[in-house]
Order: C-alpha cells, then structure tokens, then sequence
C-alpha cells in the first residue's frame, strides 16, 4: 500500500483486518496457549467444559489474528458486532497522535502492524516513535527462554500481560559458546568464549541489534550482572568474582557512556553460598557462608561491605531475588526431610537486619514443582514477580509478591533441560550504545 491521500482509507482498512504473517516474529505456535478473559464478549477457555457436547455448549467464534486463529468461547452473552471505524475520520489522525496511539501498542504487535503500509513498515526507524514509546509505561514483564538446538540459538518470549509465547530469531548473534547474564531495561546481556577468548556482549532482542563490550582488565570468566538507567539511556556490567573462585581479582564495571571498564576494590575474602547476584537500589548482594549473611556492592562509592543478616534455620538453598525500589527477597527451601520440605519467601528488614517471612508456598504447588526432594530449581524476581523454574518440569511457577497469588506457566520453551530463563521488559528505545 502506498502512503498518498488516495491510499489512507485502505490502510485503515487493512489495520483493521490484518492477515498477513510477520517474517522475523511471531507467536510460537509449537507451545501450549494459555488464555485469558475477554471483556464484552465472555472469556476465553480451552478446557473441556468450553467445548461443543460438553456441559458449556456456548457457540464458538473464530477471527483472524494475524499469525493464527484463535478461539473464543462465549458463555451466554450476545457477541458484540466490530466497531465500524469511519475512515474519512481514522484517515486524517495527526502525525503525532497517531504515533502516540501505537506507542502503546504491545511491542509484539507492532510488527503485526507493519504490514499496514510502507510508513508503518519503517516505524521503527521514526525518531518521533521513539520518543513517545520511551516515555509510555512498559508493555508488562515477559519471560525470556534461551538455549541452544542443534548448535543454532533459539529464543522465545513469553507475555505476562498478553499470555502468549513468541519466537524471536537469534541468528544475529555470533556463533560463540555463549550463556545469558540476565536482562534488563529491553537489553539482554550474554558471556562466552570466541575460541579461548571471554567476550561480553550486550544485545536488544526487539531490534535485532548487538554488540561486543571491551575486554576487562582481567579478561576471563566472571560473575556478571547487567544495570539499565534509562533516564540518562546508559547502561553498565558490573563483574565481581571468577567464577573458579579467584579473589585477587578487582571488581570491574563497564559505563556504556565512556564505553571502557574501570577497576574497583577487591571483594573482600569470603565463601560464597552462590553465585547468584540481586541488584536493587543502586546496590548488588551476593549470599556468604562465612561470614555468615551478606555482602553488599555500593555502586555509588564502589566499595564492599557486609551485612550480617543471618539465613532462616535449615535453609537448604536460597535465592536472592531483588524487587522494586529497596525490596530485596529471599527465596528457599526448609526442612531436612523430604516430607516436612517447603518453600518460602523472605524480605529483608533493613532497619533490623533481619530475613522476615512473607509467604510459603502451597504444599500443591511444591509437590507439583518438585517432586524429587533432591530436584533442583531456579528462581529469579523482577518488579516483586517471583518465578521459579524445575529441572524436570515444562512449566514454571509465578507467584505475585503484591497481589500474593500463585499461577503456572505452561510452555514447550521451558522444558528444555539446558535452557536459561530470565525476566524480560520488551523496548524498541533501548540502545546498545
């Protein structure tokens, strides 16, 4: 479609149907859905009960989505026809308003989108999109999922808000040995080895874009964490430890602003429980055995210090996992025995120096989780969104700190035994420089 006067009424039209397939992403269509409510019309199920024969014999409409077709089921409420949309009206929008309406479209869609017309098709290039899509409110966090088939990278992105898997390609990456560091702010941070080189690299998945981060002074494998600070667009990686367990090495941060790594005190001599790190408030902790509690990594100064804020009793493992502002959680096990094991979460009390528990999870919950007492677990945290992962399992966990509520995770991507799993906040704005 072209972008003339005469073109602008088909346009809408076409935004309006949308059929055609995406080339680079789309919904991954090899995992289980899951669905959620629909407003106006009744909810969406994919249960028996919803099905025609069954008990809920309510009729069934089916509309193009783009990358496939999807069921609704509706449940006694009349089907509420599509808005007719005027297009002498949706024609003449402003340029700015138009841009300020897609902006908040999901990220997701906006490639949907772009098989509008030519303009669409290079929104992505538009410095005026841009703008207001970093000054919108983030789409909702998603999981992302990481591994490696048949020596090719694949990924794929599961929705929080959208509840849906989507295939992103991962051919833009070197072919290195390569494992995810973590995400933040859009951006997804990778370590691996270029031959017998240690290289970082820092890529945004959304636009396809990538790079690698310098040398460090002391080039070999260590604890990394990747910080966004998108007010002033920069980005940092902080590496502590060796991951083999040397503590002569200096802490070393990278500044995407000055685009070099700077060398900071020395960890002070101490056993780690984990090479797990949390961040949260300008601040990285890390667990210690001896001495017993915390240390912690004042960005600001650049200086360690530690804080003896003792483990729970018979802690079997435990996870840090850092939540908005200053909410700083751990996440474990209790109980030697295999029968009276459970999970639970504790928030730190700053002003006490003391783990405080907050929540246990449902034994149902645990016992689906890990059925071995043995099995071992991942979890990991974003904006007080606690989710875990088990070994043996295709599905994970999510537990919502605020609203205090339980739910699944059902997908093919997390049942990969080698796949790496992290929270993820989808942004076009994010720069890898």
């Amino acid at each position: 479609m072209e972008e003339d006067g005469a073109g602008l009424p088909s346009e809408t039209r076409a935004f309006r149907s949308i059929l055609s397939k995406n080339e680079v992403f789309g919904e991954d269509n090899t995992c289980p859905k899951q669905v959620t409510p629909v407003g106006g019309s009744g909810s969406r199920n994919t249960s028996p009960s919803g099905r025609a024969g069954s008990r809920n014999t309510s009729p069934i409409k089916t509309k193009p989505r783009g990358f496939d077709e999807e069921t609704t089921a509706t449940f006694g409420k009349a089907v509420q026809p599509d808005v007719q949309m005027e297009d002498n009206i949706w024609a003449m929008l402003p340029e700015d308003l138009l841009n300020e309406i897609l902006a908040r479209v999901p990220p997701f869609m906006i490639f949907r989108l772009r098989s509008v017309c030519k303009r669409w098709y290079s929104i992505l290039l538009d410095s005026s999109f841009l703008k207001f899509h970093s000054q919108v409110p983030s789409h909702g966090p998603c999981l992302l999922t990481f591994w490696k088939n048949s020596q090719t990278l694949q990924c794929s992105v599961f929705s929080l808000p959208l509840k849906t898997w989507y295939k992103i390609p991962f051919t833009f990456l070197p072919q290195w040995a390569v494992w995810l560091v973590g995400s933040s702010g859009g951006l997804v941070c990778f370590s691996g080895l270029d031959g017998l080189t240690f290289k970082t690299l820092v890529c945004n998945p959304l636009t396809q874009t990538w790079r690698t981060l310098p040398s460090m002074h002391h080039n070999q494998q260590r604890q990394l964490i990747l910080v966004v600070d998108r007010t002033d667009k920069s980005f940092k990686v902080i590496a502590t430890s060796d991951i083999y367990g040397d503590k002569t090495l200096p802490t070393e941060i990278y500044d995407s602003k000055c685009n070099t790594w700077s060398l900071h005190q020395i960890m002070p001599a101490v056993n780690l429980c984990s090479s797990k790190m949390a961040f949260c408030d300008s601040r990285l902790y890390l667990e210690t055995l001896s001495p017993l509690g915390l240390m912690m990594y004042r960005l600001e100064t650049g200086y360690w210090e530690h804080i003896p804020a003792k483990f729970p009793r018979s802690l079997l493992d435990g996870y840090l996992v850092a939540g908005t502002q200053k909410r700083l959680f751990l996440v474990g096990r209790i109980g030697l025995y295999s029968t009276l094991q459970s999970m639970r979460i504790w928030e730190l009390d700053h002003a006490k120096i003391m783990w405080v528990e907050i929540s246990r999870m449902p034994p149902k919950y645990f016992r689906a989780l890990l059925r071995l007492s043995a099995e071992r677990f991942e979890c990991f945290g974003q904006d007080n969104l606690i989710c875990f992962t088990s070994w043996n399992q295709g599905k994970g966990l999510l537990y919502d700190v605020d609203k205090k509520v339980w739910s699944w995770i059902a997908g093919c991507a997390l049942q990969s035994y080698n796949s790496q799993v992290c929270f993820y906040e989808p942004r076009f704005d994010a720069s890898i420089h």
